[in-house]
C-alpha cells in the first residue's frame, strides 16, 4: 500500500494513473508522484505546475506521462526522468482532464473553458480546438480503436467527435445534472456515462 505523510491522503490525491510497475498521482500541491507500486517507494516527484494538478494519465507505452491543472495548462513528462517535455498551452482556464490517443501521437484535454484541445504528443504543437458544449467540459476520452473522442460537460451532455477532423459527429442527451464521468467499452460498442443526477447511462455507438 502506498502512503504518504503530511496531510489526509485524501485533501491531497485527485487523481491516479498505473501501469504495471509504477503509479503516479497528482495533487492538490501542484506536484505529481511516481511510487513504486510493489514497493511503495517514491521514485520521483515532478514539479512545475503552479496550480493544482487534476489529472493524470500514462501513455499506452508508459513512457509518458501527460497532467492538467488549474493553472490553465496541461504538461508531458518523460517517466523515466522525470523531465518536463512539453508545456501545452492554450486553454483560458482550469484544466481538468488529459488522455492520449492509442497511437500515442496525440494528447487531449478538457477544460473549464467548454473546449477540449488536442496537441501532437511528440512536438507539443496544437492540432484542433473542439468546441460546442456550453459550459465546463470535465472529461475528454479517446475510443480503443482511436477514431472517436468523447467529451463530458456539466452542460449536461457528451459530445462525440471524429477524432481525425475535429468535428461533432453526435451529441447525446439525456442526463439532467453535469455529466462528470465517461468510459468507452473495449470493443467501441458502447459508451458509458455518470452524471450528478445520480444516474449512469449507457449509450450504442
Amino acid at each position: 500500500m502506498i502512503t504518504a505523510s503530511g496531510p489526509p491522503i485524501e485533501s491531497i490525491v485527485r487523481k491516479s494513473a498505473f501501469r504495471t510497475d509504477i503509479a503516479a498521482t497528482a495533487s492538490g500541491d501542484g506536484t505529481i508522484r511516481i511510487w513504486n507500486t510493489g514497493s511503495g517507494e517514491c521514485l520521483r516527484v515532478l514539479t512545475g505546475h503552479t496550480g493544482i494538478v487534476s489529472a493524470v494519465a500514462f501513455s499506452p507505452d508508459g513512457k509518458l506521462i501527460a497532467t492538467a491543472s488549474f493553472d490553465g495548462t496541461a504538461r508531458l513528462w518523460e517517466v523515466a526522468t522525470g523531465n518536463c517535455l512539453r508545456i501545452l498551452n492554450g486553454h483560458s482556464d482550469t484544466v481538468w482532464s488529459v488522455a492520449f490517443s492509442p497511437t500515442e501521437r496525440v494528447v487531449a484535454a478538457a477544460s473549464e473553458d467548454a473546449t477540449a484541445r488536442i496537441w501532437d504528443a511528440v512536438t507539443g504543437a496544437p492540432v484542433r480546438t473542439l468546441e460546442g458544449h456550453t459550459d465546463s467540459a470535465f472529461v475528454v476520452a479517446f475510443s480503443p480503436d482511436g477514431r472517436l473522442i468523447a467529451t463530458a460537460s456539466s452542460d449536461t451532455t457528451v459530445r462525440l467527435w471524429d477524432a481525425s477532423t475535429g468535428k461533432s459527429v453526435r451529441i447525446l442527451e439525456g442526463h439532467g445534472g453535469a455529466v462528470s464521468s465517461l468510459a468507452f467499452s473495449p470493443a467501441d460498442r458502447v459508451l458509458a456515462t455518470a452524471s450528478t443526477d445520480e444516474t449512469a447511462r449507457v449509450w450504442p455507438l
